[in-house]
């Protein structure tokens, strides 16, 4: 008997692929994906807690599911991820109406629990624990049984290679939400893209909270292979047109990786290097590990082989302490690296981490006009970048498209739209297009 699952995912790129997971795993006792919570069998919030708006909207929604519980006492409500890793049995006190709170490495157990919750086997599901011998197990046969659903970016999947951070940056959740690094075997990543690729996937992107250090830290089952290799084992697989990774820390960028960028034909000229701050002091408090001449050391390099390289970065204005003069640091080397684009946030205190303690707060005010400052200096640049790409005739892949018009994106992340009657072409098609205008995060084209 068919069953109906909504989820809501708060947050990154990993959320969305352990949303995908659940889906899959949950598929093999009869749930299918419905549109809205209402009327729902199981409604599941995979959550974020890395900044504080984030959990604030997760408890926002939980409150506006109470009623809808009342009207449909037998739907399971579950809050999976990071807020149920860091809150745990807080989730229920605040909100009895809960039924199940899972942690980041219980998600594999999610089947299990739910199946014990409809059969009244228990009144509530909690399972926060974080184990250091912790393995991802193997879900191959899984993606072969329940190939995930026809969608219209069914062309391009994530693949977690890895879990956890050992970083330990002064002003981060994911050690305590995800725990410590955790590599999977190369044979279960390999297998993973190879299924994807039969089933039509052309784009691949690897996930990992920090994919540079990947099979550093655990002894990985089959054997011992850095990121850069492993890349390169991906990139060898048949059908797969595109390659991106993400998220790197610049401590572990090492030349081999960049050396990739020269040599890979499919590995996608798109970097995302956080730097968090342009201050040498700021980014000593945040336990970042490298000083800004080291960070433009590896920007160098990775310009040296591949010129044309799109970069990205995460920066935090407002840390505790920092200055005015700290705060124009972040603003030259903005300046400087002319990154192509940002997410860029002010700071906000979170559970457990160090930076939660440091009582050299910068005032809100302060905080906002700063981040004002940067978010238009960054669009400024982020145009005048787009606008380097105007009559250049450059490679798409199709994402979205209808009789009159192509949503596509660029090796370099770019966001192309095309205005003009489509015949015969199908999302994750790769086409030729001439770049006609340019905006502030996207770009518009004719076809070639």
């Amino acid at each position: 008997m068919s069953k109906s699952l909504y989820i809501k995912t708060f947050g990154c790129q990993m959320n969305e692929r352990d949303s995908e997971i659940i889906e899959q795993l949950l598929a093999q006792d009869g749930y299918s994906l419905t549109s809205t919570p209402e009327g729902a069998d199981l409604v599941l919030l995979n959550t974020c807690s890395i900044r504080e708006k984030a959990e604030q909207k997760v408890f926002s929604l939980l409150g506006s599911l109470r009623d809808e519980k009342k009207r449909n006492p037998a739907m399971l409500l579950g809050v999976t991820g990071c807020v149920a890793q860091q809150e745990g049995e807080h989730i229920r006190e605040r909100m009895p109406h809960v039924d199940l709170i899972v942690g980041t490495q219980q998600i594999y157990q999610l089947p299990e629990m739910v199946q014990r919750l409809s059969q009244k086997e228990t009144s509530r599901e909690i399972a926060t624990n974080l184990d250091a011998s912790f393995e991802i197990p193997p879900f191959q046969k899984l993606l072969e049984n329940s190939p995930p659903s026809p969608a219209p970016q069914g062309f391009k999947r994530f693949v977690t290679i890895m879990q956890g951070c050992n970083n330990f940056c002064a002003y981060c959740v994911v050690p305590g939400t995800r725990g410590r690094e955790i590599s999977r075997p190369v044979a279960d990543i390999l297998e993973e893209v190879a299924i994807l690729a039969r089933q039509g996937v052309r784009e691949i992107t690897l996930l990992g909270q920090n994919v540079n250090s990947y099979g550093q830290t655990n002894a990985v089952a089959d054997q011992p292979v850095g990121f850069p290799e492993l890349l390169r084992q991906v990139a060898a697989t048949e059908g797969i047109q595109r390659l991106r990774f993400t998220t790197s820390h610049p401590k572990d960028l090492t030349d081999e990786l960049m050396r990739c960028f020269a040599e890979l034909e499919n590995l996608c000229p798109h970097f995302h290097l956080p730097v968090q701050a342009g201050s040498n002091t700021v980014l000593k408090r945040m336990n970042r590990k490298y000083t800004v001449e080291q960070y433009l050391e590896k920007v160098d390099g990775l310009r040296s082989y591949c010129p044309d390289i799109a970069l990205a970065t995460d920066i935090i204005v407002g840390f505790p302490g920092e200055t005015d003069s700290d705060f124009t640091a972040t603003m030259d080397l903005l300046n400087q690296v002319r990154y192509h684009s940002s997410f860029s946030f002010k700071y906000s205190d979170r559970p457990h981490t160090r930076s939660a303690q440091f009582t050299d707060k910068v005032p809100e005010a302060v905080k906002s006009e700063r981040l004002a400052i940067f978010q238009k200096r960054q669009d400024e640049i982020s145009l005048e970048r787009n606008s380097e790409l105007l009559e250049n005739t450059v490679e798409v892949m199709v994402e979205v498209c209808s009789e009159t018009s192509i949503k596509a994106r660029t090796g370099g992340n770019h966001v192309v739209h095309i205005n003009e009657p489509v015949a015969g072409i199908l999302p994750g098609d790769l086409i030729q297009v001439r770049i006609i205008h340019a905006g502030n995060h996207s770009l518009r084209a004719v076809l070639a």
